[in-house]
This record gives C-alpha cells, sequence and structure tokens, in this order.
C-alpha cells in the first residue's frame, strides 16, 4: 500500500463516526407549555414525570423536555408554542386551554398531548372522546362542567344565607360561557351572586375585602389554571377571611378552604404523562380516545366548618370522599 493510500484510508476511518453520529436519530425532546411559573408547577410536574415514566421515559436519561412557562399571561402562548415548533420536539405537551389553542395553531404535525379542563370537543380540539381525529389528544377534567354541583354543595353548607360570590379568572377564554353556566345554577338555588374577578395575586385581598363587605355567606372559585397553581395560597386565605369556600382542588381543603369537590390533579397530570410517553414510542394520537377521571372526590374541611361555625348536614357528610377532622 503506498503513502497516499494509507493516508486516505487513515482519514476515511476518521470520519466514519463522524457520518455515524450525523446519521443517529434525533434525541426525543418534548415541549412543554405551562401557564403558570416553574415555582407554582413543581408539585404538577412531579405527577406529570411519574407518568411518563411509567411509559419508559425519565428526563435527562432517555428524553429532553424543553419547559415554557407563559407566567400567567395567556397572550405569550402563541410566541411560546411557536419556538417549541421552531424546535422540533417530538411532542408537544400543553396545560390548559389557552396553551393548547397555542400550540393547535402552531402545528398541525407535531403531536399535541393537552391536559384541559374544557370540553375538548365543544371547544373545537378534538372531533370527538372517542376519535379525536387529529394531532391531538390528551386528558380533561370537565371543571366547567362541575361547576353548578360546586354551587349545590355550597347551597347545602350555607342554608339560609344566599348572597355567594363567583370567582373568575378574566384572562380565561371560557369565562363568559362558564358564567353563564354558574349564574343559571345559582339563580336555580336562591342564591344572589356577585360575581368577582382576579387574574393576579394581588388582586386576591381585595376579593376578600368585597365579600366582607358585601356580608357575602359564601365563594365558590371556578377551576382555572392560574387559581389551580394557587390553590393552598387560596385555601388559607378562605380561612384567614372566615369565608366558606368552594373549590375543586384538594390542596385547597386541605391548606384551610372549607370544601372541595373534583378530580384528583395529580392523577390527571400523571395520566397526561403517561399519554407523552405512549405518543413518543410512536401512538397516534388520533387513535387515543381523550381520558377523563374516573371518580370525582368530595373532600370536607370538618376543622374549619367548625371555625365558621357550620353545621356541615348528615347527607353532605356521607358523601364525603374524605373528611379532614
Amino acid at each position: 500500500m503506498n503513502r497516499r493510500a494509507f493516508i486516505g484510508l487513515l482519514g476515511g476511518a476518521a470520519a466514519w463516526p463522524l457520518r455515524a453520529r450525523a446519521q443517529a436519530p434525533a434525541a426525543l425532546v418534548i415541549g412543554m407549555l405551562l401557564s403558570g411559573s416553574r415555582a407554582s408547577s413543581d408539585r404538577t410536574l412531579r405527577a406529570f414525570h411519574e407518568g411518563l415514566a411509567e411509559s419508559g421515559y425519565v428526563e435527562a436519561r432517555n428524553v429532553k423536555v424543553e419547559y415554557r412557562w407563559a407566567e400567567d399571561r395567556n397572550e405569550y402562548f402563541p410566541q411560546l408554542a411557536s419556538e417549541l415548533v421552531q424546535r422540533g420536539v417530538s411532542v408537544i405537551a400543553a396545560i390548559g386551554s389557552p396553551a393548547v389553542a397555542a400550540a393547535k395553531a402552531a402545528t398541525a404535525t407535531i403531536p399535541i398531548v393537552f391536559y384541559v379542563g374544557v370540553d375538548p370537543v365543544s371547544f373545537g380540539l378534538v372531533n370527538s372522546l372517542n376519535r379525536p381525529g387529529s394531532n391531538l389528544t390528551g386528558v380533561t377534567n370537565f371543571s366547567l362542567e362541575t361547576g353548578p354541583k360546586r354551587l349545590e354543595l355550597l347551597a347545602d353548607l350555607l342554608g339560609s344565607r344566599k348572597v355567594v360570590g363567583i370567582l373568575l379568572n378574566p384572562g380565561r377564554t371560557r369565562s363568559a360561557a362558564e358564567l353563564t353556566d354558574l349564574l343559571e345554577a345559582a339563580q336555580a338555588l336562591g342564591f344572589q351572586p356577585h360575581v368577582l374577578y382576579a387574574g393576579a395575586d394581588e388582586e386576591f385581598e381585595t376579593v376578600f375585602a368585597t365579600l366582607t363587605r358585601l356580608a357575602a355567606g359564601g365563594l365558590a372559585i371556578s377551576g382555572d389554571p392560574f387559581f389551580n397553581t394557587r390553590a393552598e395560597h387560596l385555601g388559607a386565605l378562605s380561612l384567614k377571611h372566615a369565608m366558606p369556600t368552594i373549590f375543586q382542588a384538594r390542596e385547597f381543603t386541605t391548606a384551610g378552604g372549607l370544601i372541595s369537590y373534583g378530580s384528583s390533579f395529580a392523577e390527571l397530570y400523571r395520566l397526561t404523562g403517561v399519554y407523552t410517553g405512549r405518543v413518543l414510542k410512536g401512538e397516534k394520537p388520533a387513535d387515543l380516545p381523550v381520558q377523563q377521571p374516573t371518580k370525582l372526590e368530595l373532600i370536607i374541611n370538618l376543622r374549619t366548618a367548625k371555625a365558621l361555625g357550620l353545621d356541615v348536614p348528615p347527607s353532605v357528610m356521607v358523601r364525603a370522599d374524605e373528611v379532614i377532622e
């Protein structure tokens, strides 16, 4: 072998690993769209990663996660979704209907796994629950549909007290439709409802001050990602201001809120993680039915009820899944 051929052989051998690396499949990347901040998402992210691990994926081991937080500014979602699409992520996990709407508008090809509180069919995300029929599927807890039921439970606890507050997030896409359903339910229950809004932490004190001024008997908090990430804070405020309040999150009641009725957030985020992993393995969103909670939890904080001077009727107590004493 002459010298020139030998050098050429060495050059080809040295270049081979580079070509092999170039031909290796790209690393799997999940793009996550979340409404709050990293600090407010810790608990939900743990549950999501538990579900992801059930499907065989662990962050930094065999999958990378690109996080994008909107910091409670829904108008940021289109840009954040566009960034993930340009990044070329393998799948987008979108939490909350504004995030999902932005992701859907940004791509018709990258799979999207969502967790929403709205009916994904009426919201236009999927064709049907059983056969989504597009690049989207995920989990819904139908939190808007359970809002009137929470008002019924509050009515059972308040007795003759009929002045109530209804707390909404003004930045929520579906607030108008949700309000219509809640006002109809309030009227049927004989309530005198007062609609209040909060889209920032500093507005909560104003809300409770207004309720005190109105001599309100109670407060119903709507299901919303912004409120969900502040469930413990809202529960503590309800106890501090001696306001009988109902919300959907367990964390709210354990922090001092009177009563909660809704599905387990941890379970729903876990299911979202499971579906994200299944999509990473190659399953098509169009073939994965939208999942729904199999159980709604009714949790009563009896300590709070006693502190507020409320007697919880036996008809409500027997339906409770958990009583905090």
